[in-house]
């Protein structure tokens, strides 16, 4: 392994990187959002209808919905082995239970957050990555948003999401709070080279 890539997904971004280097790479998702809406809008307006040329044509927008957000995820994974090359470690969050994670979202936004394909994403990158010599693992998402990578202090608090920016409380350490979360998942990918089978971050409380 020449390469540790921590990838964090997400919806503002549909992934950002962060590798052993200290670079960073984004991939946007400001206009999938606006898409997802269109759609969102496009089917609530048809299923209110009810008739039978509507239900026909949303199960039409249904698959070309699914076709596009398919597009989406095979060019973002198709970059990434482009980007890294060879012998490259990337590692993801372990999502299982994200439906769950995703009901404190606002009802609105529910449907974008809940239902965009990050397991197909999960499997186009796994199958790349062992066509071109790289290696995918899955480690523990627990307080990879909220932990400083520089100090290492776990505080909810230090995360401004309408600001989109992290700065910690204890040493000051400040970046754009996605980048933060691909920081802390690539410590874990290294932690895991180093032989700790399932290294994962743990908040200490004072007794």
């Amino acid at each position: 392994i020449n390469n540790v890539v921590g990838l964090d997904r997400g919806l503002r971004f549909i992934t950002n990187g962060y590798d052993s280097k200290g670079k960073s790479i984004f991939f946007n998702g400001k206009q999938l959002i606006a898409k997802r809406r269109y759609y969102k809008k496009l089917r609530a307006k048809l299923q209110s209808k009810g008739t039978k040329s509507a239900k026909r044509r949303l199960k039409k927008i249904g698959n070309r919905e699914n076709r596009w957000m398919t597009d989406v995820n095979h060019q973002v994974t198709k970059t990434l082995i482009n980007h890294y090359g060879p012998n490259t470690l990337f590692v993801i969050e372990d999502l299982t239970g994200i439906r769950k994670t995703t009901e404190k979202v606002k009802k609105d936004k529910r449907y974008e957050q809940v239902s965009w394909a990050f397991y197909q994403f999960e499997q186009f990158l796994t199958y790349k990555a062992n066509l071109y010599h790289d290696s995918v693992v899955k480690v523990d998402a627990h307080y990879t948003s909220q932990r400083c990578p520089k100090c290492g202090q776990i505080n909810k608090s230090n995360r401004d999401h309408n600001k989109h920016v992290y700065i910690c409380s204890n040493c000051g350490y400040s970046s754009n709070d996605d980048r933060i979360g691909a920081m802390n998942i690539q410590q874990l990918g290294t932690q895991y080279v180093s032989g700790i089978k399932n290294p994962k971050f743990v908040k200490l409380t004072n007794n």
